[in-house]
């Protein structure tokens, strides 16, 4: 398997899945992983086309592509710009290897974004209309680079992900590590108006997710990659407060107005403030129909088994 863009907390995440099910892990980006593990590293740049790297698809049983910069920022013109094309060039230069390669993988799954609905009142499955906006622009951007660089050939899966929830080596990642932080010293109560949707996934089925797609024929097309019970940004951070400790353990958690989290997204945190005022409410029927059982199924104890060793995984 090679996985694009795994240097970072999900691709090394999923290559430690993917090994432990028996595969051969390829990791492709243009930084080595900070720890070892038990897959070969190999160095690209994720825009260049070289006989070196891309030899690693021939034979390969499947790709995943997982590459894009990292939305949590500010939405500068050079930020939004480089969004876009840390997305749409690595997706140009796999499907041109692809070409080179007399044996390709066969399948190709892909990363995308539940952002791409935009932000509805209302939830939202797979055949649901996409939103406007830049988030959504990207989306399509994204998935439509995709389309056009997988061989006709090649079985394609498309993942529209949420909010991965996951911590590597004890320590909190990104988004969730923040939020564990402001629950911890009380001030994790609700963010602006709190009923702003929370679409969100662990880590452990967000890998047998890209697992299924790699190694279940029957597995193609569009599919959200969501556990079926999003809540609202007011549960989630009651939820967090239980597991958080601190403060956040004793009820304290006070809250967010927006102008106070648009003030300290700009000018403390140095990020998007509409990451954490809006939101959406997406549940998968496609998953739902195929059968597919989520481990985690409720936010609770998703952030049980991460926090405090709860529900441990089979």
């Amino acid at each position: 398997m090679v996985i694009a863009g795994g240097s970072g907390f999900l691709g090394l995440s999923l290559s430690r899945h993917l090994a432990t099910a028996g595969a051969n892990v390829v990791i492709l980006s243009r930084s080595r992983p900070r720890v070892p593990g038990p897959w070969t590293h190999v160095l690209w740049d994720g825009r260049s086309l070289d006989v070196g790297w891309a030899t690693c698809l021939e034979g390969a049983s499947g790709l995943v592509n997982l590459t894009g910069r990292s939305v949590d920022c500010r939405k500068t013109p050079d930020h939004m710009h480089e969004i876009l094309r840390s997305r749409i060039e690595p997706i140009r230069v796999l499907g041109e290897a692809l070409r080179r390669v007399e044996r390709p993988p066969g399948v190709w799954v892909q990363m995308s974004t539940a952002h791409i609905y935009g932000d509805p009142e209302t939830g939202v499955t797979e055949s649901s209309p996409t939103g406007i906006g830049f988030a959504p622009e990207i989306g399509r951007a994204w998935e439509e680079a995709f389309e056009q660089a997988a061989l006709p050939t090649q079985r394609r899966v498309i993942l529209r992900t949420g909010f991965v929830l996951g911590r590597e080596g004890g320590a909190g990642h990104g988004a969730l590590a923040r939020l564990e932080k402001l629950a911890r010293l009380g001030v994790g109560g609700t963010v602006g108006s709190g009923r702003q949707g929370m679409s969100w996934i662990h880590e452990h089925d967000l890998n047998r997710l890209i697992e299924r797609g790699l190694r279940h024929p029957g597995m193609a097309g569009t599919y959200i990659a969501s556990a079926p019970n999003p809540v609202s940004n007011r549960e989630f951070m009651k939820a967090m407060r239980r597991v958080a400790g601190g403060l956040g353990s004793l009820g304290i958690g006070l809250p967010a107005s927006e102008w106070m989290v648009r003030f300290g997204a700009r000018w403390i945190l140095n990020t998007d403030p509409e990451l954490a005022l809006y939101g959406r409410y997406v549940m998968s029927k496609r998953l739902k129909d195929e059968g597919f059982e989520f481990t985690f199924s409720k936010v609770a104890d998703a952030l049980a088994a991460l926090y405090r060793g709860g529900s441990r995984l089979p």
